[in-house]
């Protein structure tokens, strides 16, 4: 296959360009700005672009495929080149569909843990040398990309995002995957710059369960209520199974699950992480992994990359870093670290940087989010909300949001930094949220807070 990546170096797009050049295919891209770690791997297997840019001539008639970017424009040259040349153009999830039609397609949908669980039940299989094909929304430990296809695998685990598909395909992406094995994990309220209102979000996941196939599995979270009243409600799976968190313990800063095989300690903690796991176990178990092989897989799972990933750690102190960015993500990853380390002062600082949560009719969903935290502190870059050309965000509309009289609201990347590096963590359990990077934060020199 001849394949042409119009903006081939965003997150996604580049790993899905290793893994077709890893399975033989002839594939080219463009993009018009590069940054690490894509520039490299790119430039590894000889993908990356000779010249930044959009290059008309790259479009031709003998190509059997374009795959077009989020990052890419409706007026992009290269897609209307091949618009006009009648060429075959994919968003990212519809290629991967087309590469999946005669697999059994495993989605994991929902606002938060998709990935965690997506993340799960690959490393669950990678431990018992079960081949299967995926696309997952982080970089894993022991897996070379993020996205992996063959024409042989029986299995392709998805991650179901959804968010929009391409530029010109306004379908979230996890409607065009078709499930045969789906879970929903929760639904909380998101992308509010497309999805404007709760109801209209909500009904993307009534649409993604019709669209499973007939006959299909759902698997789902029946503490989450808008998920327990949508599945069901569903009619195209003829067999479902709840999940509920499962039965555990803390002792001294390590969380037990209970087994039948009796209390086993687990890498992972927090009443989310566990209700993930619970989930990823009904999902293994349809793949052909019994129980006991579950749990002996699972007891080395650390996590994936980003979500509550511990970056350093001393007898009396430690530090977190996750991609928490949403209200209910914030709520239950502040809440998992406090319950985790009770006997510590928790220091939770946030930073509000995509457009739902810089935009004012958004933020009330923030209330009490970080209210199990010690000290909270909510970061966000005024220039952020002006590049976004959203409306301008108060200190006073932070305040009354997190509902918090204490709050430290800061806007000042150096502030921060200097805030920051004068805290004692003696005692202390250090938690940064964000999908952004605090205007800059080094976190090496974070670090050296851990003695």
């Amino acid at each position: 296959m001849r394949v042409h990546f119009i903006a081939i170096g965003g997150s996604a797009m580049h790993n899905l360009a290793l893994a077709l050049h890893h399975k033989g295919d002839q594939v080219t891209g463009s993009d018009d700005s590069l940054f690490e770690p894509s520039k490299s791997r790119l430039d590894t297997y000889g993908l990356l672009p000779e010249e930044l840019g959009w290059f008309t001539n790259k479009i031709t008639p003998n190509l059997d495929a374009v795959l077009l970017g989020m990052h890419a424009k409706e007026d992009n040259p290269e897609l209307l080149k091949a618009q006009e040349l009648g060429l075959k153009i994919y968003s990212y999830p519809e290629y991967l569909y087309n590469q999946s039609k005669n697999k059994t397609r495993v989605v994991i949908g929902g606002s938060h843990g998709k990935t965690t669980i997506t993340s799960m039940i690959l490393h669950v299989m990678h431990y018992h040398d079960k081949e299967v094909d995926y696309m997952v929304g982080a970089q894993l430990e022991g897996f070379e990309t993020m996205v992996h296809l063959t024409d042989d695998n029986e299995f392709i685990v998805l991650e179901g995002d959804e968010y929009l598909s391409s530029p010109i395909d306004r379908r979230p992406k996890f409607h065009l995957y078709q499930p045969n094995i789906a879970l929903i994990s929760g639904i909380a309220w998101d992308h509010i710059n497309v999805f404007p209102t709760r109801e209209n979000y909500l009904n993307q996941f009534e649409v993604f369960l019709e669209l499973m196939k007939n006959g299909s599995i759902l698997v789902y979270n029946e503490d989450d209520p808008a998920v327990k009243l949508l599945a069901e409600a569903a009619t195209k799976p003829t067999r479902k199974h709840a999940y509920t968190v499962p039965k555990h313990q803390i002792i001294e800063g390590t969380t037990y699950l209970d087994t039948p095989e009796g209390d086993m300690p687990i890498e992972i903690f927090g009443k989310h992480n566990l209700s993930n796991l619970a989930g990823a176990k009904w999902m293994c178990q349809h793949m052909g992994i019994d129980e006991d092989d579950f749990y002996e897989a699972i007891a080395t799972f650390k996590g994936a990359s980003k979500r509550l990933e511990k970056i350093t750690e001393s007898k009396t102190s430690v530090i977190y870093k996750d991609f928490a960015h949403s209200p209910s993500k914030v709520s239950a990853t502040t809440a998992a670290v406090a319950a985790q380390y009770k006997e510590r002062k928790i220091i939770a600082c946030l930073e509000l940087h995509t457009y739902s949560s810089l935009n004012p009719k958004f933020l009330a969903e923030y209330k009490n989010a970080l209210d199990p935290a010690d000290i909270a502190v909510v970061f966000y870059s005024p220039d952020a909300v002006e590049i976004k050309k959203l409306a301008p965000v108060s200190k006073e509309q932070i305040l009354e949001a997190f509902d918090r009289d204490d709050l430290i609201v800061m806007t000042d990347p150096t502030a921060f930094k200097e805030w920051l590096l004068k805290q004692s963590l003696d005692h202390s359990t250090l938690l940064l949220m964000s999908s952004g990077t605090y205007g800059g934060l080094d976190f090496e020199e974070v670090k050296k807070l851990v003695n």
